[in-house]
């Protein structure tokens, strides 16, 4: 069995897929995925996406602000009242992403800090989206103590100095569908140097559907096709790869093994 360490539900076109979320969901369970974290990207929306997967009891949530859709400050009470509903097991994703526009960055930062802060007083870990801003990242994450909370950082594409140095502050690696595009060269040294302990694997969907889907509509099925993948990269079992990264994600998030 394997998880969906990082999807976003509730941002499916179900309409392109031609599939409900009961039917979505059915199909990842009949390739052996057993959990899926939902992971909010506002908190405006938060509400509504909580409702549609309030009563699949293998589907958790998280709460916070992608960075990219980080408009205002944030309002960190509001936070801290979404995320301590039971079904929330995370904080975030929050983080920074340098790579479209150099004005946000002050806001950027302050709501990471804030998430981070958030994160330490609900004893809830953090999802970090960190894309062209590895020196701040691994900055603010010392500077405001993540190790406490712990985390991962989700759909990892950065070099594997980074990579290490999060590991040491305690936190998970998770790895997407594009380790399989032909361009992620370094990914995918990066990849197999990631300690087994350390991994997550995830879809991001509906976002970056693994080869051979590039190009389609990611969907929670296709984790399978990101851990076969990984597996071979690494030189391991599809079976010890899918042990060990759902362990992970139990003990990371807090929550008890299915069946």
């Amino acid at each position: 069995m394997i998880v969906d360490s990082h999807c976003h539900l509730d941002r499916l076109d179900f309409d392109k897929l031609d599939l409900n979320l009961d039917q979505v969901l059915d199909s990842a369970r009949a390739k052996q995925v057993e959990h899926f974290l939902c992971v909010s990207v506002t908190l405006d929306q938060f509400p509504s996406m909580l409702e549609k997967i309030q009563h699949y009891s293998d589907v958790s949530a998280s709460c916070g602000v992608h960075p990219l859709d980080q408009k205002d400050a944030l309002d960190k009470q509001r936070l801290i009242d979404l995320a301590s509903h039971d079904k929330v097991v995370a904080i975030g994703e929050t983080g920074l992403d340098y790579y479209y526009s150099k004005d946000t960055h002050t806001i950027q930062q302050e709501s990471f800090v804030g998430h981070i802060e958030v994160a330490n007083q609900l004893q809830k870990p953090l999802i970090i989206h960190t894309r062209d801003a590895r020196a701040d990242t691994i900055n603010l994450m010392r500077e405001y103590n993540a190790e406490k909370c712990g985390g991962v950082l989700h759909c990892f594409t950065e070099d594997w100095d980074m990579a290490k140095k999060a590991i040491d502050l305690g936190f998970y690696i998770s790895i997407s569908g594009i380790v399989t595009f032909k361009n992620a060269v370094e990914l995918k040294d990066v990849v197999k140097q990631i300690p087994l302990d350390r991994l997550l694997i995830e879809t991001d969907s509906p976002y970056l559907a693994p080869v051979p889907y590039r190009g389609k509509t990611n969907q929670p099925a296709y984790v399978q096709d990101v851990a076969y993948y990984i597996s071979e990269l690494k030189g391991i079992s599809y079976k010890e790869l899918a042990t060990a990264t759902t362990a992970n994600f139990y003990s990371l998030f807090n929550l008890a093994k299915q069946g």
